[in-house]
């Protein structure tokens, strides 16, 4: 089994996620770009996390602010957005502004092939919650993979 992960939360991040504790602790500390990422790899990869509410508000009203964000989250070797509803509820126009469905679609898809940043779907926030949880440590089981190759190509080499 792998050992636990330590989740950084973001301190500005309102209601946190609660992650299963067998698998995950979790800090709060200032991440330089988005909500989750993970101790020690906190400028490689990050999780922005959005409401419906929030992520509707965001890319209308906050815009110029989230696309420097977005530019941050480019240059990470995993980021993503995710979403806590179903892409569904855009095209429906299911959230309360007077934004119209085609530009939040629209906005959807610049993020991903302009940005490329994967935005992820992720029907409520409990599911949400799973989805990052695993993402982030599928990302801490990839390192920890390559640091342990790498330490065997050096070892096997007579580097070490």
């Amino acid at each position: 089994m792998m050992d636990r992960i330590t989740v950084v939360v973001d301190t500005r991040e309102q209601e946190p996620y609660s992650f299963d504790c067998d698998k995950v602790s979790a800090v709060r500390k200032a991440l330089p770009v988005g909500d989750y990422s993970l101790v020690g790899l906190e400028e490689r990869v990050a999780v922005e996390r959005k409401s419906l509410t929030d992520f509707v508000s965001t890319v209308i009203r906050g815009r110029k602010r989230f696309h420097r964000e977005l530019e941050k989250l480019s240059a990470y070797e995993a980021a993503c957005v995710v979403v806590e509803c179903n892409f569904r509820d855009l095209v429906d126009g299911r959230y309360r502004s007077d934004a119209h469905p085609h530009a939040l679609i629209g906005t959807v898809a610049s993020i991903v092939v302009d940005f490329g940043v994967p935005v992820y779907f992720c029907s409520d926030r409990q599911a949400a919650c799973r989805f990052v949880e695993e993402y982030l440590t599928r990302f801490h089981r990839r390192i920890a993979k390559c640091q342990k190759e790498m330490r065997v190509t050096r070892r096997d080499s007579g580097e070490e």
